[in-house]
Formats: structure tokens, sequence, C-alpha cells
């Protein structure tokens, strides 16, 4: 197979992983959000935030540190992963993803806390995902990176291929 054809059978599974994880997550999310939110006794205007708030807050935080990320990566600079804002923007949605989850439920139970973990983990990679499946740098970045790689620690870049 050539470098062009596994290239483009990464981009494709990168993008049927995103239409596969990213729609469930956000279903789930809108689910539990709203069997959270009822928990909350009737007159409260609570009971409608988790699943107002937390979809779009999910899209919008994962998307914009997989967006900050890839630049990085394509400019290839120190990751941005360790800016306190895109962490505590990426445990803020994790938090409340497994949080509303568990909530949801009338008997929380270990299993219900690792299904949601799983859930909001693959969502969220999904998620964070999209720029560099959408991105097209990515064939580049992945020559760069593989050549880099190739050379070993301390040897220099074997040039192109």
């Amino acid at each position: 197979m050539s470098e062009r054809g596994a290239l483009r059978e990464l981009r494709v599974l990168m993008w049927v992983v995103i239409a596969v994880e990213v729609p469930v997550y956000l279903v789930w999310l809108v689910q539990v959000g709203y069997q959270a939110g009822q928990q909350l006794p009737r007159g409260d205007a609570g009971r409608w935030g988790p699943v107002v708030l937390l979809p779009p807050a999910a899209v919008l935080f994962c998307v914009a540190a997989g967006w900050v990320w890839w630049g990085a990566v394509v400019a290839g600079t120190r990751s941005p992963l360790r800016e306190r804002w895109i962490v505590a923007s990426l445990a803020f949605v994790a938090v409340s993803s497994v949080f509303c989850g568990v909530a949801s439920v009338d008997d929380p139970s270990f299993p219900v806390g690792l299904l949601s973990a799983t859930v909001t983990a693959l969502g969220m990679a999904g998620l964070f995902f999209i720029p560099a499946a959408a991105s097209r740098q990515l064939p580049d970045v992945i020559r760069r990176r593989s050549r880099r790689t190739a050379a070993g620690p301390g040897e220099a870049d074997p040039g192109p291929r």
C-alpha cells in the first residue's frame, strides 16, 4: 500500500471514529443532563441547566482545546496541553459529564461511574481530534513525525524519503 493510501485510510478511520463517538456522546449528554436536572426540585431553574449548557460547553471546550493543540503540533512548538486554561476546561467537561451520568440514575454504582467515564472519554477524544482530522496538514505532520521517529534520539533527520 502506498503512503498516500495509508494516510487517506487514517483520515477515513479518524472520521469514522469521530462520526460514531461524538453523536453518541452528545445524545448521552442530553439524556443524562435531562435526567440529572430532573432530580432537582420542581420549580428550580437549574433543572434545565445540565441539558442546555453541558453539550455546547463540551463541544466548545474540547474542539477549542483540540484546535490549539493541533496548531502547536503543526507549528512544531511546545504542547499547549500544559496550559492551565486548557487543562481546566477539559477537566470541567469531564467532571461535569461523569457527574451528570452518575447523578442521572436512581441507584449510582461503580459500573454506572465507569460507563459514564468511558462514554465521556471517548466522546471528548472524538471532539478533541476533529481539528486534526479536518486539517490539510495532517499528512505533512505525520510524515514529519515519522521521519523524526525513524532518526532515533540524537541522530540527524534522515530527510525526505
